[in-house]
């Protein structure tokens, strides 16, 4: 494998430690966000199917109310019609006991019809032949009647009416000219609620609420006195506007009565009351927030897990791209010298003479040869003569400090030098640097110098790095043979030389 393939090889490693790290991340990041999505999809289920179930119980409260309402009313209306017949006061009380209330629905829950004239006086009671003096002139229901022809059944505010508490149902008495002439009454009794709501099974925190239209609360389980005849238009803080409107809405959130949250709904119906029926949010979620809480501690341990995983690999492979790293390091490093070995020159000056060809620029390179190396080993030994090599190689190093720049060892006491982007004079300088820094560092018995070859060259077409290497080796040998320790330029006509 060149060295070229183990750098691409290295960096693939790198590249893959790192995909695996990004893989990793958006793989968690996709699913979580499908596990995000899917609980919120379980959230909105168990919302729906609350709602759903909320707006059952309040249609079928509605229904029932609705239901006695427009029977009382019809009652109502019977007496009112019979009321306006001329014969019906010519007739004895008990002949108008059984015209006016014969037919009238009777109930537990259900109070005694009873008739007030235009001044508010009771004059007929469905409970009585001779009802007891009675005057309703300033209760809500005769005024309402008294100044508004139009206002059909009217239903009361819950009040005290004959020691009980109820609600009161009125309506109009108009003759014949338009005239007002009394109100007939009846009532229905709290009991009647109490009755409905103990019917249903309502879970702890669940709520029903039976409003007029003006949102005047008329009942309300779990009961309480003092909440009874609220107008809920009247507590500005409380903006659920869908429940005031819309028919069949529903409304999430702190209601008006507590601070409980609470889903809310609204009953579909069309009667003079609409019922809102309540169910906390913490009972609605709380099997989404188990499952919820489940899926989320199984999520939590597959990212730790996918991540721990991810993390494990990208350290496994960082440490084998490091491997490489000192396995090439080792593999292309002199072991003695430390400088390049002659595998990675090749491989460097390859890159660097097809640089230079690319880019029309020079490159130079000096071949160094230590002088009487074989007699100065076979004198004082090998380890002397590898301690020369050593220090001729940290004066090379010294000398040769640019980052493109390659310093190896050729072979034997043989050096080369390669530097891209230099002229032959600029290469002599490093040269004599070189031969000048080996000759200081020499002492005593064990002087030594070097010869240097320099060669320059700009490549052209049809030229090789090895006829670099060649010219640079022959003035190597020119060196040699005018004395030894100096710099020769080569100067064949073969090479184009940069000056």
């Amino acid at each position: 494998m060149s060295i070229r393939r183990r750098k691409d090889a290295r960096r693939h490693w790198r590249l893959s430690a790192k995909l695996l790290i990004a893989s990793s991340i958006a793989t968690v990041i996709g699913f979580s966000a499908i596990c995000v999505s899917v609980m919120l999809d379980m959230r909105r289920g168990e919302e729906e199917l609350a709602r759903q179930m909320l707006e059952n119980v309040a249609s079928g409260i509605d229904a029932d109310i609705s239901r006695n309402i427009e029977l009382y009313d019809l009652s109502l209306r019977a007496v009112v019609s019979n009321l306006v017949m001329p014969e019906i006061h010519s007739v004895s009380k008990e002949i108008r006991h059984l015209i006016l209330f014969d037919h009238a629905s009777t109930a537990k829950h259900f109070g005694a019809i009873q008739v007030f004239d235009a001044e508010g006086n009771l004059t007929i009671d469905a409970a009585s032949l001779d009802p007891r003096p009675e005057n309703r002139a300033d209760e809500e229901y005769f005024t309402i009647h008294r100044d508004h022809p139009d206002a059909g059944l009217f239903i009361s505010r819950p009040m005290l009416h004959r020691s009980a508490y109820v609600i009161v149902l009125s309506r109009r008495i108009t003759g014949e000219d338009g005239r007002f002439l009394g109100v007939v009454v009846g009532s229905i009794r709290f009991s009647y609620f109490h009755d409905l709501f103990g019917r249903l099974n309502l879970a702890p925190g669940d709520t029903i609420t039976v409003l007029r239209r003006d949102r005047t609360i008329i009942m309300r389980t779990p009961f309480d006195l003092d909440v009874i005849g609220r107008n809920l238009s009247e507590q500005p803080d409380w903006n659920a506007e869908n429940l005031k409107e819309k028919e069949g809405a529903s409304f999430a959130g702190r209601g008006p009565i507590d601070a409980t949250p609470r889903l809310y709904v609204r009953s579909m119906g069309t009667s003079p009351l609409f019922v809102v029926v309540g169910k906390p949010l913490e009972s609605v979620f709380s099997l989404w927030r188990t499952e919820a809480m489940r899926i989320g501690a199984v999520m939590a341990a597959l990212v730790v897990f996918v991540l721990g995983t991810a993390s494990l690999l990208a350290r496994e492979i960082s440490r084998r791209a490091d491997a490489e790293d000192r396995l090439e390091e080792m593999a292309t490093t002199d072991a003695l010298t430390g400088l390049k070995n002659r595998r990675k020159f090749d491989a460097e000056i390859d890159v660097e003479w097809r640089r230079a060809a690319r880019l029309g620029m020079p490159v130079a390179l000096l071949m160094i040869d230590a002088d009487h190396f074989k007699v100065f080993n076979d004198t004082y030994g090998h380890q002397a003569g590898d301690q020369v090599l050593v220090g001729i190689a940290i004066c090379i190093s010294d000398s040769v400090r640019r980052a493109g720049d390659c310093a190896a060892r050729f072979g034997g006491e043989e050096f080369a030098v390669l530097l891209p982007g230099t002229s032959a004079i600029d290469a002599l300088g490093v040269a004599e640097a070189i031969r000048f820094k080996v000759e200081q560092w020499c002492e005593g018995e064990t002087i030594t110098t070097v010869s240097i070859g320099v060669a320059s060259v700009k490549p052209a077409v049809g030229q090789q790095w090895s006829d670099l290497v060649e010219a640079a080796d022959k003035a190597l040998y020119a060196a040699k043979a005018n004395g030894r320790n100096q710099s020769v330029v080569a100067s064949l006509s073969p090479i184009s030389l940069v000056a």
